[in-house]
Parts: structure tokens; sequence; C-alpha cells
């Protein structure tokens, strides 16, 4: 396990214990936006693990507790992390990682439940029992993301009801355009959607506009978009070379993927526990990162040249189609096309 896995992994250990209510949501934001970054580097001398990050220091404020107690709680699930063998906090609240001898193994049960579940993988019945009443003002973006927040409340089995806050029964959403500047119902709902509820879209200058609609990595949803579209012809090109995908060995390969992809189900909860959408957003644009860099699974699915497809392209391919139906899950769930060429 690398350090950039490392610090994804440590980076998906703080989401979970802010969505378990354990560090308040300003440690989440610190590292979104860029006022921390989660550095993990092998220990100084007379340090023990095989890696170590001050992260708990960096959160506590945000978090609301002190550094020793973000560290103890970080420890408890990272210790449970495929690759993390132990976790010992020392010091103020320093973080030693050790490494498993192996690193964790192909997940096959993984990739086949999200072969049988489809765009569905992740919906589940966390929130069964649970109502979720919405009343909202009649303006674009909270039409938007009320819409949203009843698509993922309901794939967690809530009972959702929405009205406009003038009157009262279910309003059932038509589509409609999330921005009137132009931007269209995709890009408008992805601009609306991606910012926290607490943030203010950017869409009012003509440079934020371009960017939404911008066909460039800059571009979140293009990259999301772009990863789906990616996973597709990886399929239609197997399909012309005679093979198809089968969930085996992936020899190390994809770990980090594969990591982030067992995190679609909890991130569909927490977005409807706390009614955020957002949280599913930034998901999406993490599982396409990790795709397309990712060039063992991203390109390394198809066979090169004179090269004879084997088990461990099949097991690439298997790897590349989860990542196209979670994103494609993803986006519908956002109410988004997710085309299959781009």
């Amino acid at each position: 396990m690398t350090p950039a896995e490392l610090s994804h992994t440590v980076l998906r250990a703080v989401r979970r214990a802010v969505d378990d209510g354990e560090l308040g949501v300003g440690a989440v934001d610190t590292v979104e936006r860029g006022r921390a970054r989660i550095v993990v580097e092998r220990p100084r001398a007379g340090g023990h693990g095989d890696y170590a990050t001050n992260v708990a220091l960096q959160l506590a404020g945000p978090a609301g507790r002190s550094p020793r107690q973000v560290a103890e709680v970080l420890s408890q699930r990272l210790v449970d992390s495929p690759g993390i063998a132990a976790v010992d906090v020392s010091g103020p609240g320093f973080l030693n990682l050790t490494l498993s001898a192996e690193g964790p193994g192909p997940s096959h049960s993984l990739l086949l439940d999200i072969r049988r579940h489809g765009l569905a993988h992740g919906h589940g019945d966390a929130l069964r029992g649970h109502r979720i009443d919405l009343r909202i003002p009649r303006e674009p973006r909270a039409e938007i993301l009320a819409d949203a927040v009843a698509r993922i409340g309901r794939s967690q089995a809530a009972d959702v009801e929405v009205a406009y806050a003038d009157e009262a029964g279910t309003v059932t959403f038509r589509p409609v355009p999330a921005d009137p500047r132009g931007l269209g119902v995709d890009a408008g709902r992805w601009a609306l959607l991606h910012p926290a509820a607490h943030d203010r879209p950017r869409v009012e200058s003509v440079e934020d506009r371009a960017h939404h609609l911008a066909q460039r990595e800059s571009n979140p949803l293009f990259r999301v978009r772009y990863a789906h579209a990616r996973s597709r012809a990886l399929t239609r090109n197997a399909a012309d070379l005679g093979f198809t995908s089968e969930p085996g060995d992936l020899e190390g390969d994809g770990r980090e993927l594969l990591a982030v992809l067992a995190e679609q189900p909890r991130v569909l909860a927490a977005a409807a526990r706390h009614r955020a959408p957002d949280r599913l957003a930034r998901h999406l644009v993490e599982v396409a990162d990790a795709f397309l860099t990712d060039a063992r699974i991203s390109v390394g699915a198809l066979p090169k040249g004179e090269e004879k497809p084997s088990a461990a392209h099949r097991a690439r391919l298997a790897l590349a189609e989860a990542v196209g139906t979670v994103l494609a899950g993803g986006l519908t769930l956002l109410g988004i096309d997710a085309p299959a060429h781009l």
C-alpha cells in the first residue's frame, strides 16, 4: 500500500467518523477545502510502525475534539481497513500505521454484488421506518436539492414527502432547468448539487458557466461522465476482441479503487441521513479519479498488440465495469444522465 493510498484510507476514516457523529463536520470540510493535508510518511527515528500521520493534530479544532481524542476515533476505524495490520496512537495524537504483510486480496464479493444489483448497488434499508419531510420554497436550487434528497432517501427505504412551503401534500417534480442561465439540466443540476447546501453555487459569471460546461479535466462532472463512458468503451472493445469480464484475482491491482467502491453503501446512507446529496456527488468524483489514475484498470483491462486476453484482463475488466455501474447509479440518484459515449 502506497502513501497516497494510505492518505485516502485515512480520509475515508475521517468521513465515516463525521457521518457517525463522532467528529464535527468541520473535520471533512477542512481537508476538502484544502486547509489541511493528510500526509502519511515514514516515522522518524525512534518511531514505530510503517507509516505515521499527524492528521489528528490538524483536525482537532475543526472536529471539536482534542488531538488525542481524534486519533483514538480514527484508529478504531483504520484498524479494520484492508491492508492495515495495526494502528497505535502516540504522543499528543500521532497515528502510527503498520501494514499487513500482504495487501488486501481481490474483492470478489464486492464485484459480484455490484454486478448483481446493478444501478441499485448500495441501496438498502438504513432508513427504514424513518420519515423525511421536506418543505421547500419555490426556488430552483431548493427543488433540485429536494428531488435528489428524495431519490437518495428512498434508496435507503426512507418514507419521503416533499411539499412547497405554502402547500400541503407530496410534490411530484418534473425535470426542470436547474439553472436559467443556459447550463442545461445535467450541468445545471450538478452545479447546484455538488457544493454543500451551505455553500453558494458558482453559476453567476460567464467564467463559472463556462467551467460547468467545459469538457476538460478541471470540470468534476466531466471527469465522472468520462470515467463512466471509458468503462463502457472497455466493455465494447473487449467484445470486439472476443472476451468478457469475470471477477477474479487482480494480483494486487486496483486496491485503492476497490476500497473507494466499497464505500458506496455507506455514502448513500450518510447522504440520505444528513440530506446531503453533495456527499454522493463528491464520492462519484473520488471514484472517477481513482479509476482514471489507475492505468492498470482504465487501460490495462485490454490486451495490447498481439497479446491474448487472460484471466487478469477479465478481472480488470470486471473492476472497470463495476466502476461504470457505480457511477451510473450515483448519477441517476442525482437526476443526471450517464452517457455511454462522450
